[in-house]
């Protein structure tokens, strides 16, 4: 690391109040450009001190020296850039960054749209809109949030038709404007296209980010109950493992072991026990991670391990029709033949599929039991796969 950004990040009050006023009053775009390279080497606390002292160099003779920042996108330094350039703003300097908005880099217009946020000119409105779903998350976030501020009915009215796209992508996409969007009478919405998207993983990793688990839990349980599953499903795949901590896992799991006593929590405790014993008994998933997190996967695998597998196995049971949204789930966690066999008269092919599989891994499929389940199925594809077991 540079010199100087060593003292940019150090503890000397001298050395650090220097190098951050040569920074902004040099408008030194190369040191700026290597310490935002350099963000992923860096703790947060860090970042955030380095962000203060940098805001702390600025005042009104200088200020205009930040534009020449807009060059380097990141995303620990664009909220003391863009307050303080909305702090300072004129109607100048206000057009100066919408025609940056609209001409600009990506980056640059990633900043642009975090300023919108603090200067809310009706004038951006379009460009938000237009930016809101481009190939660069972070463009797209700064958009979605700004337009929340807004309270833009126009782009928010878009996103939820786009739930009920076709598109699985473009749907997802929905999801994340949503979320950043920020307004909580989208999660009925969002839920609904989890329900029904071979992507649910996904969205339901999105979901906390709006309204948190517990929120959801207390207002509808079930629900609340399916976004867990799907996260826990997604864990280590789809969804990072450090997002335990945005999600408080190990505060939800105690909760539900403590409180719940149902077969859907039952399922989804067998579920989340199972999922975070694979994490820690496989050094792929917990290689690159940070102590912390580390630490959390296991604190939250001794938590689930001390769950009477015994007592909610019988439960799960009750979870085996077509009607639940947690049959796949409890499917993988009986060994109830006979409860099994019972699904291969439901009308969901893809049940049926699910079902012959598990039979088949209990050596409990034979030609009559494949029969049964064929006469229910019209899918050419799945009465292959059910052919070939």
């Amino acid at each position: 690391m540079n010199e100087k950004l060593k003292k940019l990040t150090g503890k000397n009050k001298n050395d650090y109040e220097r190098i951050a006023a040569e920074i902004v009053n040099n408008a030194d775009t190369a040191l700026f450009k290597e310490l935002v390279e350099n963000d992923g080497y860096l703790f947060d606390f860090v970042k955030q001190n380095v962000a203060q002292r940098l805001a702390a160099a600025c005042n009104e003779t200088n200020y205009r020296n930040l534009l020449k920042f807009f060059d380097y996108y990141s995303p620990y330094y664009d909220d003391f850039i863009v307050s303080t350039l909305a702090r300072y703003a004129d109607e100048d300097l206000t057009d100066e960054i919408l025609d940056m908005f609209e001409n600009g880099t990506t980056a640059q217009k990633t900043y642009c749209a975090k300023f919108f946020s603090y200067i809310q000119d009706p004038l951006a409105l379009e460009l938000l809109r237009e930016n809101s779903y481009t190939d660069n998350e972070s463009l797209n976030a700064n958009c979605a949030a700004t337009l929340g501020i807004f309270q833009d009915e126009a782009s928010y009215n878009d996103a939820v038709r786009k739930l009920w796209s076709e598109d699985e992508f473009e749907q997802l996409s929905a999801v994340k404007f949503l979320v950043l969007y920020g307004d909580k009478k989208a999660l009925p919405e969002i839920l609904h296209a989890m329900k029904n998207s071979t992507m649910a993983e996904n969205i339901a990793g999105e979901i906390p980010y709006l309204e948190t688990i517990f929120e959801i839990l207390d207002e509808q349980y079930e629900d609340g109950l399916l976004v867990l599953n799907h996260i826990v499903n997604g864990l280590g795949e789809i969804i990072g493992l450090a997002s335990v901590f945005d999600y408080e896992l190990y505060d939800v799991f105690e909760r539900i072991i403590r409180n719940s006593n149902d077969s859907k929590a039952a399922v989804v405790l067998l579920n989340a026990q199972e999922k975070f014993a694979i994490l820690t008994e496989n050094d792929e998933y917990l290689f690159d991670e940070d102590k912390n997190t580390k630490n959390e996967i296991n604190d939250i695998k001794k938590l689930l391990s001390g769950i009477n597998v015994k007592n909610l196995k019988p439960m799960i049971l009750q979870e085996l029709n077509e009607s639940s949204p947690f049959v796949y789930t409890a499917l993988d966690f009986t060994d109830d033949v006979f409860a099994i066999r019972e699904l291969l008269k439901c009308s969901n092919q893809t049940i049926i599929l699910k079902t012959a599989e598990v039979l088949k891994k209990l050596n409990n499929l034979d030609e009559p039991t494949k029969t049964v389940a064929l006469l229910k199925v019209s899918d050419e594809n799945i009465k292959s796969i059910i052919r070939a077991l």
